[in-house]
């Protein structure tokens, strides 16, 4: 994959959101008021040259450090700066000159529209696979954040490292991008429509698993997906029969995990409290927390909810020090079996849900 054809295809080829000719890198799901309120704030040239894949706005975000990776023009940045409020902070990286231009033209106007005294946003240009050359601190981040951009990256295991390094213990990389339902050929890969859609350069979904346990995320954990549509007669014919969703993944930087979901006899009780997921939160798309309600989890899941930001919500109980086996059925990080999940779920006959992942 060459950098520079990714360059020139955000920074010069497409001017809008309507240049694009899948959907790949359009956000479908419906949004959530609040989320629609955040984005009424921000600048209607930043909207315009959105070109993400899903909803990086993960929960519980008040005061926190957040590193977008790919921020472009800087709506999903200029969107977690109101969640992270004025004493949190929001870095956004982009190797596009155009699309930074954009963002950091309007710092001060955010400013002013989220009423802080200073800014809590701002911008460096650079590669995401580059950064430990941006001189920022190491562990110094509690979220990193990227939508639609690692498939971009002609060394996707760099940027997964990039940012373990830069997350602090217990820190959390939340983003969505787009998956292949197999190692997709050369020629897909090295299309240059293909891959600034976001398609030719998308990961095989079971080798960007191996490729963040590699890197010390070590459970990743699967938190939504939706099959990309392809309409263009020409890119169908060039794609054959390779399918592709879009999909948002959770890794937390938690050096003890398990390898799979062992029980330990542990119960957690969401207290209730994360804004505006009051009822019920959803850690991943396996694990829901009905406040009040005494939940069975493993290991693994209770980590995740004890050492990290989350830990005020939950009541935490049990230990470590009794074992009781692994727990069956413990959920898939496989978006394409999520999807046919979900599908079958909402009793779409039109599309079959077979044993093994594909569309």
């Amino acid at each position: 994959m060459n950098i520079e054809v990714v360059r020139d295809y955000y920074g010069k080829v497409l001017q809008t959101s309507s240049d694009l000719k899948t959907d790949a890198c359009c956000t479908t799901a419906p949004m959530p008021d609040y989320l629609k309120a955040a984005l009424s704030n921000i600048h209607d040239e930043v909207l315009a040259k959105y070109y993400g894949c899903g909803l990086v706005l993960p929960e519980a975000l008040a005061g926190a450090s957040v590193l977008d990776l790919g921020c472009g023009s800087g709506r999903d940045a200029y969107a977690l700066a109101q969640m992270v409020g004025a004493a949190g902070n929001v870095v956004g990286v982009d190797m596009t000159d155009e699309q930074l231009s954009v963002a950091e033209q309007h710092v001060e106007w955010h400013r002013q529209r989220f009423g802080y005294a200073e800014a809590n946003t701002r911008f460096v240009k650079g590669y995401i696979e580059k950064l430990g050359e941006l001189g920022l601190p190491p562990e110094s981040f509690d979220l990193v954040v990227s939508n639609c951009v690692v498939n971009l990256s002609p060394d996707k295991a760099a940027v997964l490292r990039g940012a373990y390094d830069l997350l602090k213990p217990g820190g959390e990389m939340y983003f969505a991008d787009v998956y292949a339902d197999r190692r997709l050929d050369e020629d897909i890969k090295n299309h240059p429509v293909l891959v600034g859609e976001c398609l030719g350069g998308a990961l095989y979904w079971n080798d960007f698993l191996e490729t963040a346990r590699s890197c010390g995320f070590l459970d990743p954990r699967l938190v939504s997906a939706r099959t990309l549509e392809i309409h263009d007669p020409d890119l169908i014919e060039k794609l054959g029969a390779a399918c592709f969703v879009s999909a948002t993944y959770r890794l937390f930087k938690l050096s003890e995990l398990d390898a799979g979901c062992e029980n330990y006899g542990q119960t957690v009780i969401y207290r209730g409290g994360i804004p505006h997921h009051e009822d019920v939160f959803h850690l991943d798309a396996h694990h829901s927390f009905p406040r009040g309600e005494v939940v069975p989890v493993c290991g693994n899941t209770l980590r995740m909810l004890s050492d990290t930001r989350l830990k005020p919500y939950f009541e935490l109980i049990g230990d470590f020090t009794r074992h009781y086996g692994i727990y069956p059925g413990c959920g898939t990080s496989n978006p394409f079996v999520t999807v046919q999940m979900q599908q079958a779920a909402a009793g779409d006959s039109s599309k079959p849900v077979p044993m093994s992942p594909c569309c």
